[in-house]
């Protein structure tokens, strides 16, 4: 059976999902920063999304290692192949790192991780301020470094999209295009032979 050209619906749904929340993600941490005010706010909703990342990401690989990606255009030079799958699995590892980071900081911080009112997430890390004040510094950069990734794969995306038009970036936004009726019509008639006489 040949490889399919596009992602299947689950790694496509969880792609866009994801995509949204890293997005929203970079922007409350900016804030974050930022906002005095809206610090408490954006605090209460930066640590459930985060989990929910990691949550997803788990789902996504997952679903990646049962359903492989489709094959890169043959003509593509190999250092973008290579670029490609390289940035590809940078971003697994980073949304994977990113959460584990800020919960193991809040951990050594003796801060709760409180996903809503009444639930919180066990410490995995013992309240250290030195082990906090170094995961800190860790949650920024791999934060700086997720920011450049993303912008990265972004701009490959769109490369792929308006100037190759190779199909990269309509394997991930959209699903194989339906059989028209005549044709399905025509396969489902192949199949049943002809009564003979």
């Amino acid at each position: 059976m040949s490889q399919s050209a596009h992602f299947n619906l689950t790694a496509r749904i969880l792609h866009w999902t994801m995509a949204l929340m890293i997005l929203a993600m970079l922007f409350v941490g900016i804030g974050m920063v930022a906002s005095i005010s809206l610090r408490p706010t954006l605090v209460s909703l930066h640590r459930p999304l985060g989990i929910a990342i990691l949550l997803l990401v788990i789902l996504r690989l997952w679903n990646r290692l049962r359903h492989p990606p489709p094959p890169l255009p043959a003509d593509l030079p190999k250092i973008q192949v290579f670029a490609a799958k390289a940035s590809h699995w940078l971003l697994y590892a980073l949304m994977f790192a990113m959460p584990l980071v800020g919960w193991s900081m809040l951990s050594a911080g003796g801060y709760p991780v409180t996903m809503f009112k009444g639930f919180a997430l066990p410490p995995i890390t013992p309240h250290d301020p030195v082990v906090y004040a170094a995961l800190r510094t860790a949650h920024t950069w791999l934060a700086l470094l997720l920011f450049a990734t993303v912008l990265m794969h972004l701009s490959a995306a769109l490369f792929h999209a308006w100037v190759r038009r190779d199909g990269v970036f309509e394997s991930m936004a959209r699903g194989p295009a339906p059989l028209p009726a005549q044709a399905m019509a025509a396969n489902e008639d192949e199949r049943v032979e002809p009564a003979r006489d």
